[in-house]
């Protein structure tokens, strides 16, 4: 059964290059979302394996730190797992704090590490 991953704040370059990354790796679908508005309408709509965050927002440089705060304070999404897109350890500290998995950076993308990253949900 095909899984699917929201990926929400990418620039269109970045957003190929995780859809690429899924779909070689994983029997999934990439959606994308721009920000928190039609990120929560896509969760809403249902069945949503996985969401990345981008660290900073392409559309508005919004922080995606905000974005996982709220997936994981709703009690309708919080079982969501999500994971930030940050190259910067300490927001993926931040981002687990706030009940994130382990993400990874774009700088991993096209690395065996992303992948290995995205199996713990995906495969």
């Amino acid at each position: 059964m095909s899984k699917t991953v929201l990926d929400v704040g990418n620039c269109d370059l970045d957003h190929g290059a995780i859809r690429r990354t899924v779909e070689r790796h994983f029997a999934a679908r990439v959606l994308r979302a721009h920000g928190w508005e039609d990120c929560q309408e896509a969760l809403r709509r249902g069945a949503v394996d996985l969401v990345l965050v981008n660290r900073r927002l392409d559309r508005d440089q919004s922080d995606g730190l905000e974005i996982v705060r709220r997936i994981k304070s709703d009690p309708g999404l919080a079982t969501v797992p999500v994971m930030l897109i940050s190259n910067f350890p300490q927001y993926q500290a931040a981002a687990e704090q706030a009940g994130a998995l382990p993400g990874f950076g774009k700088d991993d993308l096209g690395q065996a590490s992303a992948p290995e990253c995205l199996r713990s949900v995906l495969a």
